[in-house]
């Protein structure tokens, strides 16, 4: 029977659903985290008798033929790109992004990673890095006598001094946007390379080609919203149990084809 190996896709994908959303679940307070979705798509057919095929007793034709699905198969997991709540901290690393694009940082491998984690830091020589100590492109550093730091809009970093009461710039943070931003592989850690599917990045100073601005003092929320995330468990859940059924009553049926005498 095909029906075992039909509901036994059903109950796998169903599964890789819940797996989904409890991952969506598990970062519901991580920075800057964007909800993942799974979608899937129907195997293949089994073509019993196609459609259009010449019927050999008049010679008519078929209007329909019979075709037996094959179950059900997961097609992506894709990101509900969204922008999450802006909450204050007041600190003076702490960006935000308004809008589309991401921070470019540097791994120690010398590859651009992308993130929309503004929550930065010094390190020891003053470099502003992530909170995993990656550098955040392009290098800029604050001297260790700064009182404090400002950050505007345009991503312009001023560093203040005692002796004096005007800002000196340090440099400028940049953002980098995507053609399609889906298509970015995620590495963890708030972390994202670009792939052929996601295209190259587009590098510009932040509000300049449809790229977003900087909220200094503020940290983007999870987009994850938990009232959507339980409904669609609960779902996931059901469509696991109707399949499971499907197997008991398949084994049911095979049970009383084994008793026939």
């Amino acid at each position: 029977m095909r029906a075992l190996k039909i509901a036994a896709t059903g109950m796998t994908a169903q599964q890789l659903r819940v797996e989904t959303i409890s991952n969506n679940l598990a970062n519901m307070n991580t920075t800057g985290y964007n909800a993942r979705r799974a979608e899937f798509a129907d195997l293949h057919y089994q073509q019993v008798t196609r459609a259009g095929t010449v019927n050999a007793s008049d010679g008519t034709v078929l209007p329909t033929g019979v075709q037996v699905g094959l179950g059900v198969r997961a097609s992506a997991i894709s990101i509900h790109l969204a922008q999450g709540a802006l909450s204050q901290t007041g600190n003076d690393l702490d960006v935000a992004i308004d809008g589309k694009g991401f921070l470019e940082v540097s791994l120690p491998s010398g590859q651009a990673a992308y993130t929309r984690d503004g929550a930065l830091k010094r390190s020891a020589e003053g470099l502003i890095v992530t909170s995993d100590g990656f550098t955040v492109s392009p290098d800029i550093t604050i001297p260790s006598d700064a009182r404090n730091v400002s950050i505007n809009a345009d991503g312009e970093v001023y560093a203040y001094f005692d002796e004096t009461a005007e800002g000196q710039l340090m440099g400028q943070l940049t953002l980098a946007g995507f053609s399609n931003p889906k298509g970015l592989e995620a590495l963890g850690s708030n972390l994202f390379v670009e792939t052929e599917a996601s295209g190259s990045a587009t590098v510009a100073s932040p509000g300049e080609n449809g790229l977003g601005t900087l909220r200094q003092g503020y940290l983007e929320a999870s987009s994850v919203d938990a009232v959507r995330e339980v409904t669609e468990l609960i779902e996931a859940q059901r469509g696991y149990e109707m399949n499971a059924k499907v197997i008991s009553a398949v084994d049911q049926m095979m049970g009383a084809t084994t008793q026939v005498r």
